[in-house]
């Protein structure tokens, strides 16, 4: 038996992993509360798949699902505690050599909290209801035409 390779990426409510197994039958998927198990056949050699996976946290087996593809398996994981993000898929910290990133998918979600958002929103409100220039403060100066020693004139170019 061997296992599969895959990629994972994390969302806000998800985690998603991809077992990259073309032609696959035979597909079993099971979801557990920190744990996933996956196995198939795969390609025209029938190669058995399997692997098992101790996630980094808790999940909502009822809401996890998986789509089979001539390609892959997507499996939909449901996070148990929505809105945290997972820093990697597995609860240790060994590297599985089988097992990577998608960095094509990968989004740092977490960056883009809804205060930050909210901030955003509140500073364009107030610069579109800045006034025009008549409404501009004084610069204390800022359009005083006398000349510094750095304006002087340029000899031409020849």
């Amino acid at each position: 038996m061997n296992p599969a390779t895959a990629k994972w990426y994390d969302r806000k409510d998800y985690v998603f992993i991809e077992f990259c197994v073309e032609d696959s039958k035979d597909v079993k998927v099971n979801f557990e509360n920190s744990k996933c198990g996956f196995s198939c056949l795969g390609g025209t050699d029938n190669i058995k798949h399997s692997n098992e996976i101790n996630l980094f946290e808790a999940i909502d087996q009822k809401d996890s699902k998986h789509r089979r593809t001539d390609r892959s398996v997507l499996c939909c994981l449901r996070k148990a505690e929505s809105g945290k993000a997972w820093p990697r898929l597995t609860k240790d910290k060994d590297k599985l050599n089988w097992l990577s990133v998608d960095f094509n998918n990968w989004k740092d979600w977490e960056d883009d909290s809804d205060e930050e958002l909210s901030n955003f929103d509140r500073f364009s409100e107030m610069m579109n209801t800045m006034g025009g220039e008549d409404e501009l403060p004084d610069l204390d100066g800022a359009d005083d035409e006398s000349a510094d020693s750095d304006d002087e004139k340029l000899p031409d170019l020849e």
